[in-house]
């Protein structure tokens, strides 16, 4: 069984045990976990749309000085495009490492047609993934991007992601 069926089941679990959890002291429902439901194209362009909006973050942090959330902007960019994905599909996502799972495992099972570099910028923590950007530039000091080529790489991602999720989610 590959890797990513096993993460999906265990993050199937988890959410499972957590609703089960609430339900018994009387909290609010709420999972870190997945969910599997029906597809819900509503929800799917709702993600879509904030992607879209956090793509649109990158560009007005970096010209109003605030370049080092441009790099967080991105990476949520990222994030709803993976939700938006999810939604469609018929799951509801409650943890990122979940959400990262859950696009590995479609992308092996061929439900949907997504290149490795999309999810290995969240999935790995080197210098390149855009995790580790964001670990640095939202806990590290530094209050701006100098090297201007990583904000224009990461806007020309996003944009070319949010293309093959509209893919995704319309087709």
């Amino acid at each position: 069984m590959p890797h990513a069926f096993n993460q999906i089941e265990w993050c199937l679990n988890k959410a499972k045990k957590e609703i089960e959890e609430c339900k018994k002291s009387g909290k609010r429902l709420k999972h870190r976990g997945l969910l599997k439901g029906k597809p819900d194209i509503e929800e799917a362009k709702k993600h879509l749309a904030k992607a879209e909006h956090d793509m649109e973050g990158i560009t007005v942090f970096k010209r109003d000085g605030f370049s080092d959330w441009s790099i967080s902007a991105g990476f949520y960019c990222i994030y709803h495009c993976f939700l938006a994905i999810a939604a469609k599909l018929g799951y509801e996502s409650g943890n990122q490492t979940c959400t990262i799972a859950l696009m590995r495992y479609l992308k092996e099972d061929k439900k949907i047609n997504l290149d490795d570099k999309f999810i290995e910028l969240l999935e790995y923590e080197d210098m390149d993934s855009i995790i580790g950007m964001r670990e640095d530039y939202t806990y590290g000091v530094q209050i701006s991007v100098e090297n201007e080529a990583k904000i224009n790489k990461l806007k020309n991602v996003c944009k070319e992601l949010i293309d093959v999720t509209k893919e995704i989610i319309f087709k």
